[in-house]
């Protein structure tokens, strides 16, 4: 059975979604949530196979809690499904550890199939995602240096960890919390091949990713 927590703010949406899943033989929902903060700590509780995750929600919003999440339980898969297609919105999902990106209008039987693809660590994209992720792949082929292919964000983070600044002091400066920041450091670890920070910045600057 491929266990789901599904997050959204609106009642009459997420108890459609949520017996659209219940429906299914293959699929156990094992827990909601109407706002980003209870679906971190349900999420937590009940390390589900897939979190089924709205954008915009109250208290905390989905990439963030995208981002908390990914930072305790690497495990948990996220699927984002949301009515918003804007490319930020997107990226910022994407960045966050989003496994995937389907929009709320699509047919019931897309939305199953990308929580089956998410549970098995496949990627789900609306064509409107996958259209993002191909002009963001284009632009940063064009214009990013030579190594491994870092996102904007973990450039910003990597290059204020190479100035010194702790955690805290960069979810200060970049406005994001400390599990996000070390959900961007993983990445960061984790294209360079490195297991700590000291040799994140060496290894950046052997590459002439940071001068």
């Amino acid at each position: 059975m491929i266990r789901v927590v599904v997050a959204d703010d609106h009642p009459i949406v997420r108890s459609g979604i949520v017996a659209l899943l219940q429906d299914a033989d293959d699929i156990e929902v094992v827990g909601q949530a109407s706002d980003g903060r209870t679906a971190v700590e349900v999420a937590l509780r009940e390390r589900p196979d897939v979190v089924l995750m709205d954008l915009r929600m109250p208290v905390l919003d989905g990439d963030a809690a995208t981002a908390e999440i990914l930072a305790v339980e690497r495990g948990v898969r996220v699927l984002i499904l949301t009515t918003y297609e804007s490319d930020d919105q997107i990226l910022a999902a994407i960045e966050a550890g989003a496994t995937g990106y389907l929009l709320k209008a699509a047919p019931e039987s897309e939305i199953l199939a990308g929580v089956r693809a998410t549970a098995r660590g496949e990627t789900a994209l609306a064509p409107s995602a996958a259209a993002a992720l191909v002009r963001r792949a284009t632009g940063a082929s064009a214009a990013a240096p030579a190594g491994p292919s870092l996102t904007p964000r973990e450039f910003e983070v990597l290059r204020l960890v190479a100035q010194g600044n702790s955690n805290p002091a960069i979810g200060r400066t970049l406005f994001l919390s400390e599990a996000t920041v070390k959900t961007h450091l993983g990445h960061v670890f984790e294209k360079l091949g490195v297991n700590d920070r000291t040799r994140a910045v060496t290894r950046a600057m052997e590459l002439g990713l940071l001068s």
